[in-house]
């Protein structure tokens, strides 16, 4: 089975010291360079959101961050200013070998519409073309890591599921928000209940080599 890795959100604002930090976001990035070398495609998403996206608590009076609100008819969780487009935050992790990235999707560039998925917005009213990628280069199976494991990962591989593809999820190359505890472990066992197995990055490389 072709299979690629496809890494979610290994960004500068949601690292340590970043905008939007995600606790130990750090510890994914030696596993994703570990993980590169193993595969023949290797796919990164990208949060590029312009500046002052209604996803943003600061663009709502009277709101603060992860405070929920209504956006264009559907339920937001709104969030710190982060990555937003060409700014150092949306820029990825400095230790992450990006020379090992294929290709790089963006995603949260219509203001009005959030995209935690690197497939589609969180309407599903647009398409990221990430799945015509895919299945342009033969994959029909992705191993995915990245950040946060109960906001983006989730539901990018959802997504992938619905899509078709096969998926596994690398259980030491994703960490969480975590906004209420236990969040982290009830998204790793959604993902698993949807079909997508879980294996640490060990046994990924030695599925593979």
């Amino acid at each position: 089975m072709n299979t690629a890795l496809l890494l979610v959100d290994i960004q500068n604002d949601f690292l340590p010291g970043g905008a939007l930090a995600v606790g130990e976001a750090d510890a994914v990035v030696p596993v994703a360079n570990r993980l590169m070398p193993h595969f023949d495609h290797v796919v990164a998403s990208q949060d590029w959101h312009p500046p002052h996206h209604l996803s943003f608590a600061a663009e709502h009076a009277g709101f603060e961050p992860f405070q929920t609100t209504e956006l264009d008819g559907l339920k937001q969780i709104l969030w710190p200013v982060h990555c937003v487009q060409g700014s150092p935050g949306a820029g990825f992790a400095s230790a992450l070998d990006v020379a090992g990235i294929d290709h790089v999707v963006r995603k949260g560039t219509d203001v009005r519409i959030d995209s935690y998925s690197a497939f589609h917005d969180n309407g599903h009213r647009k398409a990221t073309g990430l799945t015509e990628h895919l299945r342009g280069h033969g994959v029909e199976h992705v191993v995915v890591a990245g950040l946060a494991a109960d906001v983006c990962v989730r539901f990018t591989v959802m997504d992938a599921l619905a899509e078709g593809f096969a998926v596994t999820l690398v259980r030491n190359g994703v960490r969480g928000v975590d906004m209420q505890a236990g969040d982290t472990e009830a998204a790793i066992q959604a993902m698993q209940d949807a079909g997508a197995q879980v294996a640490d990055s060990a046994e990924v490389i030695a599925g593979i080599v």
